[in-house]
């Protein structure tokens, strides 16, 4: 697996990672079964934080990209390839757009939707 790293990019480490993984899986460079490289690992061979990667692994999980398997390792998922086409990311931040939109659109400043925002993600 070859993963490269821009931290120049305006992408979040973190995202690049998970996006060059999907991105392989997408082009079957990554199969069904195939093992990952360690959280410290694959930290140590990009020069990023193992927390970086740890948050993209759980990330990947979360999509069922990964599985984890406790001591022996993560493997690519055996429903991968179906599970890179969702961007939930995407997703979400169209979700919101629309959401801001109809707020703005009532007259809300971008203060109240921010408060309402916050206070909507605290319950």
């Amino acid at each position: 697996m070859n993963i490269t790293i821009d931290i120049d990019s305006e992408e979040p480490l973190f995202a690049q990672v998970v996006e060059q993984v999907k991105g392989a899986v997408r082009a079957q460079a990554l199969k069904p079964g195939n093992a990952l490289p360690s959280i410290r690992q694959l930290a140590g061979d990009l020069g990023l934080n193992n927390k970086t990667v740890a948050k993209a692994y759980r990330l990947l999980e979360r999509d069922n990209v990964i599985v984890t398997r406790g001591y022996r390792g993560t493997f690519i998922h055996d429903d991968a390839e179906q599970h890179c086409s969702f961007d939930l990311a995407g997703w979400t931040r169209s979700q919101l757009a629309t959401a801001i939109e109809a707020c703005r659109k009532a007259g809300a400043t971008d203060s109240e939707i921010r408060i309402a925002f916050a206070s909507a993600m605290q319950e």
